[in-house]
Order: structure tokens, then sequence, then C-alpha cells
């Protein structure tokens, strides 16, 4: 449908070297945009995710960086900009897990959460909104989770739960914010999802327990995050701004 149609749309996707990044890039490279995969190059992920993407037909970039650093950030989209064209669409991945007792968490594991997941989000979409506001068009998508709208049941993470939390307000603020200057901001909060974090054998009595309390019985695999994504890149979501897109299975009607 031309409705959802990313043909001509150029996204730079943050963390996209695997789980919920990587499904989100090519995703929205299979609906036609041209990508820009930023992040760690370490493990190799990133280029992968870029192959996938060429292997489809598009134009794409691999750039190395991290969203704390807002030097990373605008010298990736100054080369996006000149390589691919103009910015359209941003979704923001880039993450960290965490969790502890709270009355014993150091503050340098608090501060390494809400560097990544607050601050590199803040930071990543006020480069992305530098591009995309003189020309009044853009989407930018920041991936929160339903944990910054309920609290998990026994888990211990309020650092990250909060954190998720700011991500939601965050982009709501930003919506706000922008709304007369062409620019929608939203999020996505998924529930569970299968991502290789969650695939390992020493979590597989908790993904056990995941999969029992989540009103559909299973985890998300990361390739269900690509329709809300590509439904908030394009056309098709013209009138919707400000708004948190629960993917959870049904978990946060329980």
């Amino acid at each position: 449908m031309e409705l959802f149609d990313l043909n001509g749309e150029v996204a730079m996707v943050t963390g996209s070297g695997s789980g919920i990044g990587q499904a989100i890039a090519i995703g929205l490279a299979e609906a036609g945009a041209d990508i820009a995969c930023f992040g760690h190059l370490s493990n190799g992920g990133l280029y992968a995710t870029a192959e996938k993407i060429h292997a489809l037909g598009r134009r794409v970039l691999a750039l190395e960086g991290t969203v704390t650093s807002a030097a990373d950030l605008k010298g990736a989209i100054d080369l996006i900009e000149n390589e691919l064209g103009s910015l359209t669409v941003a979704v923001n991945n880039a993450g960290v897990g965490a969790g502890g007792d709270a009355e014993t968490l150091p503050l340098e594991n608090w501060q390494r959460v809400y560097d990544t997941n607050v601050t590199g989000v803040f930071l990543s979409c006020q480069a992305q909104a530098r591009v995309m506001l003189p020309r009044k068009r853009g989407s930018i998508i920041n991936i929160a989770s339903m944990s910054g709208s309920i609290v998990n049941r026994g888990l211990k993470q309020a650092d990250y739960n909060s954190s998720k939390a700011a991500v939601i307000h965050l982009s709501k603020s930003l919506a706000m914010e922008w709304i007369d200057r062409g620019i929608r901001v939203n999020s996505i909060s998924p529930g569970y999802t299968l991502t290789p974090m969650n695939r390992r054998a020493e979590v597989a009595d908790q993904v056990k327990i995941f999969e029992r309390d989540t009103p559909m019985g299973r985890l998300a695999d990361p390739e269900e995050m690509v329709g809300p994504a590509v439904f908030l890149s394009s056309r098709a979501s013209s009138f919707v701004n400000g708004i948190d897109l629960v993917v959870d299975g049904g978990f946060m009607c329980w």
C-alpha cells in the first residue's frame, strides 16, 4: 500500500547491530527506505545488518559511534546527508539493560543506564531534529519499553524501568515542542522480546516465566516490531504524534 511505502525516505537506526534495532533497520529497507546503521562495530553485527540491507537493493551505510557522544552523532548525520540524502526518519533504539537491588545499586551503574537510555536518546533526537526542522519534515521514533509504564514482577530494575519511563515522556515532550514545525515524535514500547539476550541458556527459566505471564503465551520476535516502526515512519501515521505504541502481546492488560 502506498500509505506504508518508504521509497525515497532516508532512515537512521541506532543500535542496529542486533535484536530489535537490526530487525527494524532491515524492515524499513524492505519498505523502501535507504538506511544508515549506527552503533558499535565490535561484534560485526552492524556490518551484518548492512549486508542484508544491501542485498535488498537499498543504499546503506554502517556508521560507528556511540549515542552518548554528540560529536559522533553529528558526524554520522553529516555523512548520511552527504551520501544518502536528507534524513527523514530516525529510530533511536540503542539502549542497555540493567538491574539490581536498589539499596545497593552503585551510582556508576545507575549513571551508565541513564547516559545511554535517556541522554543518548535525547542527544540522538537533538542531532536528528537539527537537520529535520529547517525542512519541516521528519519522523522520530524512540524505542522505550513496557517497563516504562509497568513494574515487571520479580525483576529488580528501578534504573532501567525509570529510564524507559523517561524515554516515553521525553518523546511526548519533544512531540509537542516540535508539533508545529513538521516533526512527529513517537515511541514504541515492546513487551518481552526474543532478543539475543533472552536466547541465552542461563535465562531459559526466566524466559518461561515471561511466556507464562504474557497473555499471548510467548515472547515477541524482533521482527514483530517492524510493522509498528513502518507505520510510525510512513504517511499512514501522518496524524499520529506523541503516542507510546505498546507492542506487548497483551501484557499490560493483566
